[in-house]
């Protein structure tokens, strides 16, 4: 029987710093990108893909914020609905034509999925999630006074505007996702943390104002599919302790009570690194199986060689 694997992939497989944000940078990008998760397949993995969509949707909001006048702007859970698809698109078209590449016959579906979230998290009281381009501290003010957005410092990398972030509960089309992966198709799902939805008082689904962390939805993602392997794909090779400055250490095999500890003292910053660890010990947790953090490069060699940090019991 064949391993099931998730493999959460970052924003830099999409737009790498400085890159402008079009779709053919996109599509360019993914050509390097599906070449490592092609590699996980040949190697007999039954691989679930998904993805960051932060960027994406902050350029819609921009985009619709512009053109507000002569269209009304679309909310955030409709914008999350669209960059979902038009990423998914992306890297199911760039993932089969690698596969055909390599003379696989592997379906490659996308999956557009909703979550579903609570609607009295207290994520909707206290916006944390950072959504589109950085800016600078004058900008982000301006911003802030003059759109009423809640702007944050975002890991020392500049300022982006902040919205809710709740807590993802479950998947609305977590059987249909079985039933693709049971037939032997590679997917993508859960795209930029899947659309936020509550249930309502008549029992129906309702979209809200949110963005939900892929990191924690793709952790629940790997729970509910009985995920062997959780890998979450970032910038850098390792987590490290004290990071970016000269005493700065690889973390490599760490245990879930101490990747507690360190996040309570503040080691991983909010906007990066904090929700990787946090959705890899909750999948170890409560499933026992490994999770690992990486970059892209590394990815084959994590599995196969112990490469970058990985959480266990």
């Amino acid at each position: 029987m064949m391993k099931k694997i998730v493999v959460a992939i970052g924003g830099n497989a999409l737009n790498k710093p400085g890159e402008k944000p079009t779709a053919e940078v996109m599509k360019t990008n993914l050509y390097g990108t599906v070449k490592h998760l092609a590699d996980l397949i040949e190697n007999g993995f039954d691989l679930v893909i998904t993805h960051g969509n932060g960027p994406q949707v902050g350029n819609l909001l921009v985009q619709q914020e512009i053109a507000k006048d002569t269209l009304p702007p679309f909310p955030i859970d409709v914008n999350d609905a669209m960059t979902q698809g038009s990423i998914g698109y992306l890297i199911t078209q760039t993932l089969s034509n690698e596969l055909k590449r390599r003379g696989l016959s592997i379906p490659v579906s996308c999956v557009l999925t909703q979550v579903v979230v609570d609607r009295n998290d207290p994520g909707f009281e206290n916006p944390t999630k950072p959504v589109g381009p950085f800016y600078d501290e004058q900008t982000a003010k301006t911003l802030q006074k003059s759109k009423s957005w809640i702007m944050k410092e975002d890991a020392g990398r500049g300022w982006r505007r902040v919205v809710p972030s709740p807590k993802p509960l479950n998947i609305v089309e977590i059987e249909s996702i079985k039933t693709l992966l049971e037939a032997d198709n590679v997917l993508v799902a859960a795209g930029g943390g899947g659309i936020p939805v509550v249930i309502d008082d008549t029992g129906e689904l309702r979209g809200v104002e949110a963005v939900i962390d892929k990191d924690r939805a793709s952790s629940l993602l790997a729970r509910l599919i009985g995920a062997d392997i959780f890998v979450i794909l970032t910038a850098v090779d390792y987590a490290y302790l004290n990071f970016g400055k000269k005493d700065q250490k690889a973390l490599k095999n760490l245990k879930i009570d101490e990747a507690k500890r360190l996040m309570e003292e503040g080691q991983f910053a909010k906007g990066s690194m904090y929700p990787k660890i946090e959705a890899a010990v909750d999948f170890v947790e409560k499933t026992g199986h490994q999770a690992i953090i990486t970059s892209l490069e590394g990815v084959k060699k994590a599995i196969e060689e112990g490469f970058g940090t990985r959480i266990i019991l």
